[in-house]
């Protein structure tokens, strides 16, 4: 679904964050990010970083420990 997928499973707050700001920063406004991450707080920290940007979280969801982001730059 997305136009890339980020993969930070297995890292620790605030590296998911990090490589998604990455991420995002390149793609073209519109275009959708997916991010993978394995960090318990990252449906809370992901949500306040994407309320603090630009960009839409479109969907989130969790299955089996992984956590995915489906983000549109804004």
């Amino acid at each position: 679904m997305g136009n890339l997928v980020v993969d930070a499973k297995g890292l620790a707050c605030p590296m998911p964050i990090v490589k998604a700001k990455k991420g995002i920063d390149s793609l073209e406004s519109g275009q959708v990010m997916e991010l993978q991450t394995t960090d318990k707080g990252s449906m809370k920290d992901f949500q306040a970083w994407v309320n603090q940007t630009n960009h839409k979280l479109i969907d989130s969801k969790e299955d089996n420990g992984v956590f995915t982001f489906f983000v549109k730059k804004g």
